[in-house]
């Protein structure tokens, strides 16, 4: 639950890695959006109906993940664009191995 409004993303992404505490929960993600992306790239080369397909698998990863993991509410229903947006930015900081030093300093806050 968000106690104030939160008015930039950069606001938001402290929020947002709260929500994702569990390291099980950041594995659907990290899988759900690994499949949009994989999606994304087949669309392109066989039929953009495929394009469909991409919000269900990775809303369906990610919700399973914050409805039976975490057992919260997710972010998507209050900060759809940020949320999706930080779905992408823990994807790539997951990728790249920086998402360590992110909840560090969300344990430190």
């Amino acid at each position: 639950m968000i106690d104030k409004e939160l008015k930039t993303f950069e606001e938001f992404w402290p929020h947002y890695l709260g929500e994702h505490r569990h390291p099980t929960n950041r594995t659907l993600h990290f899988t759900g959006t690994s499949l949009v992306y994989a999606i994304m790239v087949f669309a392109a080369f066989r039929s953009p109906v495929w394009l469909a397909v991409a919000p269900l698998v990775g809303y369906g990863f990610a919700w399973v993940g914050h409805f039976f993991i975490e057992r919260n509410r997710p972010a998507t229903f209050t900060y759809p664009l940020w949320s999706l947006r930080g779905d992408f930015r823990m994807h790539a900081r997951m990728l790249t191995g920086r998402l360590g030093k992110d909840l560090e300093r969300l344990k430190a806050a």
